[in-house]
Formats: structure tokens, C-alpha cells, sequence
């Protein structure tokens, strides 16, 4: 595949991640929505989904939609490392886009919003508690179990009458949506679980150019966080891949 072909899937699907997942945080979080205060798990499933969906779209281009798992596979040797900048610069325009269009679908739900200063949460992460070295260390652990399940995954293999045995690849797509949805609930809490540094700087870039009536700041300080900890567990895990024995 041409490097152009793998920017203009991991860029569509990673639109369509974006656009779901920044989608469900604002229909849970802003005030004249069918979803508001639909809580954590509605938020959890939403954005495991939302994963679905990008990476069934991005299919053509091996479906990374996500600059941890492109560093981790490159680090494990099944990804080029003369595509990883294509992948990234794709992945993270992506999420900016899908995000705009997140918000192009809530305008109005945006504009009557009673506390417009809170709405950075529907695009980017956000700790609990702020302690930067404890950030990392949750995203870190929270992206090296979503990264290396991706790497091991498991194929399917030809079984009587050449159907497929059951197996991680028989559900598709829909296996990676299920660890999203474990990582929301278990690991998600402390942090908003970025685990994919387009999933949040891509959107936390529309934030701070979207004429949104009384926003708050983009946060650029913490900014450096849903990066560094993603990318840190996603190359841990292709390293730790990379030296196991084969299947």
C-alpha cells in the first residue's frame, strides 16, 4: 500500500474514532442532550465502539488509528518504521477533524450549555488527582494492555471444510472493542484513559480553535501526558512482543 493510501484510511478512521468517541462524552456531558448524565459506562461503551467503528473503516491501512499501536508494532518489527510519520501525521489530523465535526453536531447543545469552561473534558483527558508522574504511569500501564493485546492477537486458522476455527480474529474488530470498554471501566477512571496520544491532542487542538461560546483553556500543560504515557506502553509493548516466543 502507498504511503498516501495509508494516510487517507488511518486519516478517515481516525475521524470516525474521534468523531463517536468525543461524540458520546458530549452527549453525556452537555445539558440539553437525550444522554446527559448518562455516566462513566455509557462514556466506557461509547468510546469502545467508537474504536470499532474507526478501525473497520481503516481496515486498508492495518487499522492503527492510534500512534501507540503504530510505535509498538514498528518497535516489534511488523510496522516500517519509514511509514510510522505518515501513520502519526494521518492519525493525529484525523482526530482533529472527527472532534470539529463532534462539535458541528452538538452547536447547539454547546451554545446553551450552562458551563461552557467545563467542555474540554468531551475532547481531551484529564486526571482525577494531578500528579503528572502518576498520570504517566496509569496511561502507560492502561496503553501497554490495550497495545500488546493488539500485537499478540491471535489468527484465525483453517479448521475441516476450510472454515475457520474460533478464535480473537473470528470477532473481528469487535475483540478490540471489548478491551476499550475493560480498560474504561477498570483503568479508565484516574485519568479519562487516552491511551492514544491522536485520540486526545487531535481533539484537544480543535478545542483550542473552535469558536466555543465561554470555553476554558486547552490545558496545554498536561497536555504532554496522554502522549508520552501512551507512546512509552505501546513501544514496552512491542518490545516485550518482540522478544516472546511465537504462538
Amino acid at each position: 500500500m502507498s504511503l498516501s493510501e495509508i494516510f487517507l484510511w488511518e486519516f478517515m478512521g481516525t475521524a470516525v474514532l474521534t468523531l463517536l468517541g468525543c461524540g458520546v462524552v458530549a452527549n453525556v456531558s452537555l445539558r440539553d442532550t437525550l444522554g446527559s448524565g448518562g455516566g462513566w459506562l455509557l462514556v466506557a461503551f461509547g468510546w469502545g465502539f467508537a474504536v470499532f467503528a474507526g478501525a473497520s473503516v481503516a481496515a486498508p491501512s492495518s487499522a492503527h488509528i492510534n500512534p501507540a499501536v503504530t510505535i509498538g508494532m514498528a518497535v516489534d518489527g511488523q510496522t516500517p518504521w519509514s511509514q510510522v510519520p505518515v501513520y502519526i501525521t494521518a492519525q493525529i489530523l484525523g482526530g482533529a477533524v472527527g472532534a470539529g465535526l463532534c462539535w458541528a453536531a452538538h452547536k447547539l447543545q454547546f451554545d446553551s450549555h450552562p458551563d461552557p469552561a467545563s467542555t474540554r473534558g468531551i475532547f481531551a483527558t484529564g486526571p482525577t488527582i494531578r500528579d503528572p508522574k502518576w498520570n504517566l504511569v496509569t496511561e502507560t500501564i492502561a496503553t501497554f494492555v490495550l497495545v500488546l493485546w493488539i500485537i499478540l492477537n491471535p489468527g484465525s486458522e483453517p479448521g475441516a471444510h476450510s472454515a475457520s476455527t474460533f478464535g480473537n480474529a473470528a470477532l473481528g474488530y469487535a475483540g478490540v472493542t471489548f478491551i476499550v470498554i475493560s480498560i474504561g471501566a477498570s483503568l479508565g477512571g484516574p485519568t479519562g484513559y487516552a491511551i492514544n496520544p491522536a485520540r486526545d491532542l487531535g481533539p484537544r487542538i480543535a478545542y483550542a480553535l473552535l469558536p466555543i461560546r465561554g470555553k476554558g483553556s486547552a490545558d496545554w500543560g498536561y497536555s504532554w501526558v496522554p502522549i508520552a504515557g501512551p507512546v512509552l506502553g505501546g513501544a514496552l509493548a512491542g518490545a516485550l512482543a518482540a522478544v516472546l516466543p511465537a504462538s
